[in-house]
């Protein structure tokens, strides 16, 4: 008699092998073809500055663009994708209240290639490139829509300084998805607020945004969101003071990228900027509010290096664009030579971290040093804030508690005012 075993392996295998297949059909969606790259997510970020699209995909893909005119829209074409269900939601995540998009939709333009859609509200210069993966994401293809006309962060500035700038309802019809004015015009029709007296200008600077969420707490919290609301709440507090003004670098859920954060506060001639964050760490117990500044010689501490190569990482995550060169780049480097700089950083970091230690406990008694991209302003004093651990739970429901925000804020301003109140600014070094 035979071995069972041996009469039965062949068709066995057979039958094992036709089921398989069968599961596979059966897993597979409708319509993916073998080899075909899936697009994992579509992230849309509207802002006034530009609206970005990510599409994250599983593989490599490859594009074409173009724009086309009457009406305005980008269409980009993927080569290699499948139409499937994240495609098909596009036309949802686009907000009427979106700058720059009126609709976007997919759909199958031939055999193997997937054509986007982007119809526009105007004109806009675009940027489509693709990012390899970092962090969480994997491949990513990022399309940057920037108006024509940039926005200019002082005209923005002056517009909210000038008396002529109320919000009526004339002024809203006028310009309903607050797009950028012509600049030189509004420049000249604008006058101080406050007379001849320079008003001391603060840049805030909210850490992350967008596609960079910062640190992510127990409970969800998204490092980026907590920053965006102390700075809010620092910037009402600062602008309710007489002869002082603030602008932010970001004032919504979207990314900027580290050398446009320093650049946006050289263009409104800050007197002074501050980068707000939420630290974490790989322990849960760590905890306590830091303030930092730039070091010229390393950092003072590992946890120092370690920060400063943590936050410094942000643009891999965020997404540059590195086809884009900056022209400013030469003039916003460190320039170590200029130490007076440093030693005023030091002085406003040391005032505002004594305050802090009356909201919260301290990580440090001192302040520390490290070599934080985002702080090499060469002429603007500059420290980055690290208002409490995020990855610590009782800090992280504090954080998100409006009334310890709050807390936050009116320590930040009191050490603030306490620096200028024994350095004012030189009333000649920058116009009102």
């Amino acid at each position: 008699m035979l071995n069972s075993d041996t009469r039965f392996a062949p068709p066995r295998r057979r039958l094992l092998k036709a089921a398989a297949g069968l599961m596979t059909l059966l897993v597979t969606p409708a319509g993916l073809a073998q080899g075909a790259s899936r697009v994992l997510a579509v992230r849309v970020w509207p802002a006034r500055d530009y609206t970005r699209i990510t599409l994250e995909y599983a593989d490599s893909v490859r594009y074409s663009h173009q724009i086309v005119k009457n009406p305005e829209r980008l269409v980009v074409d993927l080569e290699g994708v499948e139409f499937d269900s994240v495609l098909q939601s596009l036309p949802g995540k686009i907000s009427d209240s979106d700058p720059y998009i009126k609709l976007l939709r997919a759909g199958r333009n031939r055999p193997g290639v997937v054509r986007l859609v982007v119809e526009l509200k105007a004109e806009i210069n675009p940027q489509v490139f693709t990012l390899p993966p970092a962090g969480s994401y994997g491949p990513r293809l990022v399309l940057d829509l920037y108006p024509t006309q940039p926005v200019d962060p002082l005209l923005a500035l002056l517009e909210k300084d000038s008396p002529a700038a109320a919000t009526s309802p004339e002024a809203a019809a006028a310009n309903p998805h607050d797009t950028p004015r012509p600049a030189q015009a509004e420049k000249d029709a604008i006058k101080p607020a406050r007379g001849n007296v320079r008003p001391i200008t603060i840049a805030l600077d909210p850490g992350h945004g967008g596609e960079d969420p910062g640190a992510v707490g127990a409970k969800g919290s998204f490092e980026k969101n907590i920053t965006l609301d102390v700075a809010q709440r620092l910037k009402a507090k600062i602008d309710a003071e007489p002869n002082m003004r603030a602008m932010l670098t970001r004032d919504a859920d979207f990314f900027v990228p580290l050398q446009q954060r320093v650049e946006k506060a050289r263009r409104v001639q800050a007197d002074l900027f501050v980068s707000i964050h939420a630290d974490a760490f790989i322990r849960p117990e760590a905890r306590g509010s830091s303030v930092f500044v730039l070091s010229d010689k390393g950092a003072t501490s590992t946890a120092a290096r370690w920060l400063a190569n943590k936050e410094n990482a942000a643009d891999l995550v965020g997404g540059v664009n590195l086809g884009v060169k900056d022209a400013h780049l030469a003039k916003t480097l460190l320039d170590l030579s200029q130490t007076a700089t440093l030693n005023d950083s030091l002085k406003v970091a040391k005032s505002v971290l004594g305050e802090l230690g009356n909201v919260n406990q301290l990580h440090k008694g001192q302040v520390e040093q490290a070599s934080f991209a985002v702080l090499k302003a060469p002429d603007i004093p500059s420290l980055l804030v690290e208002t409490a651990f995020i990855s610590n739970p009782e800090e992280e429901k504090r954080l998100n508690d409006e009334a310890y925000q709050d807390r936050l804020a009116e320590a930040m301003l009191r050490g603030i005012k306490r620096y200028f109140a024994k350095n004012p600014p030189l009333a000649s070094t920058r116009p009102a």
